[in-house]
């Protein structure tokens, strides 16, 4: 979450189907004023206050509701067609629908309205990684850094993205210098550990992973990505009793395929787990059904 002291209920939220965490939206761009000369529409005698309005649109992007969601930002940008703030925030209820060619359009409309603000950048460059393109996503990122290297949103997607061209060594770094950044920033702490066991540094990623389960006790990310070291490193009993965690509190770690393209784990945690549940479903314990 960004802080914004003018508007604290702005909040961050990650479109469904990109997955949990995987990429960090922003909705913190805080309302423009018009531009001088510029004359609003006349809103109808029973149109709510547009900060009602933008009130709503914004509750709704935040409950998920985004088919709800969409026409309240088109009402917003009606009536205030130079609000940065309502562009980017629309952009990321289009990404949320599937529409990423439309997001990247509605960020770079934000950009030129508030073109030094870091938040149409860090959303743009999650549409730009739901198209793959993932050197048009770090950019973004990284012209972020350049402003603030402690930006934790911009430093975990990036991490994201080296991950996804295969540089897992720096994708560890950018998801360590993210959870430094911000403290309670768990899954990038996880991710970390991922990336570290991707690389052959189990001792170390194993210590990560036990250091989030002692702090967080529910989290299902460290849980499993804790089974898939513990099988890979022949603890098959203690990987059992992690992983009966890890499957009540998300079922969706069973999937290999949510792991590999929504969560993003690497590759060799993916297989590690992948074996460990082959094992258990044939032996019928805490496998998937």
């Amino acid at each position: 979450m960004r802080p914004n002291a003018r508007f604290p209920w702005l909040q961050t939220i990650v479109a469904p189907g990109l997955g949990l965490a995987l990429l960090v939206l922003s909705l913190a761009l805080p309302l423009l004023t018009p531009t001088p000369g510029w004359a609003a529409p006349s809103p109808s005698p029973q149109a709510p206050p547009l900060e009602e309005l933008f009130g709503r649109a914004l509750a709704a992007s935040q409950d998920g509701q985004f088919g709800d969601a969409l026409p309240l930002w088109d009402q917003v940008l009606e009536r205030a067609p130079n609000d940065a703030s309502a562009w980017s925030n629309r952009g990321n209820v289009l990404l949320a629908l599937g529409d990423a060619p439309a997001a990247i359009a509605d960020q770079e409309r934000a950009m030129a309205l508030a073109p030094l603000h870091p938040d149409p950048h860090l959303n743009r460059g999650t549409a730009e990684e739901a198209l793959g393109r993932w050197q048009a996503a770090a950019a973004d990122y990284r012209w972020i850094l350049e402003r603030d290297p402690t930006d934790a949103s911009a430093l975990y997607n990036l991490g994201n993205v080296m991950g996804s061209l295969g540089d897992w060594s720096a994708a560890r770094d950018d998801f360590a210098a993210a959870a430094d950044a911000r403290p309670g920033f768990a899954m990038a702490r996880s991710s970390a550990a991922l990336a570290a066991f991707q690389l052959g540094e189990l001792d170390v990623a194993e210590q990560q992973l036990r250091s989030l389960i002692r702090r967080y006790p529910l989290f299902a990310d460290a849980r499993a990505g804790l089974t898939a070291l513990l099988w890979d490193r022949g603890a098959f009993g203690e990987a059992e009793s992690h992983w009966a965690a890890a499957a009540g509190l998300d079922p969706r770690y069973r999937q290999g395929e949510w792991l590999r393209q929504i969560r993003r784990w690497p590759p060799e945690p993916v297989q590690a787990l992948g074996n460990f549940l082959a094992l258990t479903s044939r032996s019928g314990k805490s496998g998937p059904p």
